[in-house]
């Protein structure tokens, strides 16, 4: 479960290199001195928008091992590994998807599944949660994982990452040119120097604030597929008893400690005051959600 932010702290920091460049080459001066023609405008607000996530996710495999040290199994070296590769190999296989590369990681209880492609996907598992969990429990973690590279999850959210950038950058030039305009005019010889520094500043801060408001957009999406997740992992199973169990589990455990730029991919509980900034759902949600799902109450024949 832990798919987000690796991309969206990524994300970001792509976006801002992206942003500064094409202002330090002039890009944002030869928009504004030509009264930021509105087609124009958002060719270069796609472009900047969805370059952003674009990388993020075709390097979050590689970043997410290199932020976590999560060791790749190649070769099993005792039977826990053993059963995780045989595990993740059959989950993938009733999903119908090409076999993820398997990981295990120091840490407290968490998991994560990362990547661009079905085929070429990522899934970790700490070694708290294998400590902490019976294998059914744990068999289900990893089947919530296996769900969210099924349905495509980091792709959606790179695709939804990308729209509500562009319409970030779109907005943000909009109304600076506005503000600037304002507070000095849009006489022939204004045009002529182009914009002032009120444009650069209301920029920045829009940037900032839009950007924010965003975030929430994009973790209403990640709230969303959670839920769907879990839903996954129950029909894989055939039973959404394992499920609710880890995430009961999980809900009196110590949040498993993930670099900030994959937290909200992981298996942990967001405190409630985080409110419309959380990319999950209250355990609480998620295990009522399970309640009702057809599996429930199943007995599991694994």
């Amino acid at each position: 479960m832990k798919r987000i932010l690796l991309f969206l702290a990524t994300n970001l920091a792509v976006l801002l290199v992206i942003s500064v460049s094409l202002r330090w080459l002039g890009i944002d001066r030869f928009l504004s001195a030509n009264g930021l023609d509105m087609g124009t405008l958002m060719v270069f607000s796609v472009v900047v928008g969805f370059a952003g996530s674009m990388v993020s996710l075709l390097i979050s495999r590689p970043l997410a091992k290199w932020s976590t040290g999560a060791h790749v199994i190649e070769t099993p070296s005792n039977s826990d590994e053993a059963w995780l590769l045989a595990a993740v190999r059959r989950l993938a296989q009733d999903a119908h998807i090409g076999e993820p590369q398997v990981a295990i990681y120091e840490g407290a209880p968490n998991a994560f599944a990362t990547g661009a492609f079905r085929d070429a996907s990522l899934v970790a598992i700490s070694t708290g949660l294998l400590q902490s969990m019976s294998r059914e429990e744990a068999e289900a973690v990893l089947g919530h994982e296996v769900a969210h590279v099924a349905n495509g999850d980091m792709v959606t959210l790179a695709l939804i990452q990308g729209v509500v950038n562009t319409f970030v950058v779109f907005l943000a030039r909009i109304v600076g040119y506005v503000v600037d305009s304002t507070l000095v005019g849009r006489g022939s010889d204004q045009q002529h120097r182009g914009t002032g520094p009120g444009y650069y500043a209301t920029v920045f801060a829009c940037e900032i604030a839009f950007g924010l408001l965003a975030s929430i957009i994009v973790a209403w999406f990640s709230r969303q597929r959670e839920f769907r997740a879990d839903a996954g992992s129950a029909r894989l199973l055939g039973t959404s008893v394992p499920m609710m169990a880890a995430l009961a589990r999980l809900g009196g455990l110590p949040a498993g400690s993930l670099p900030q730029s994959l937290r909200t991919f992981g298996i942990t509980d967001m405190p409630a005051w985080l409110g419309l900034f959380a990319s999950h759902p209250p355990i609480e949600a998620r295990i009522a959600a399970l309640q009702q799902h057809p599996a429930a109450g199943t007995a599991t024949s694994r």
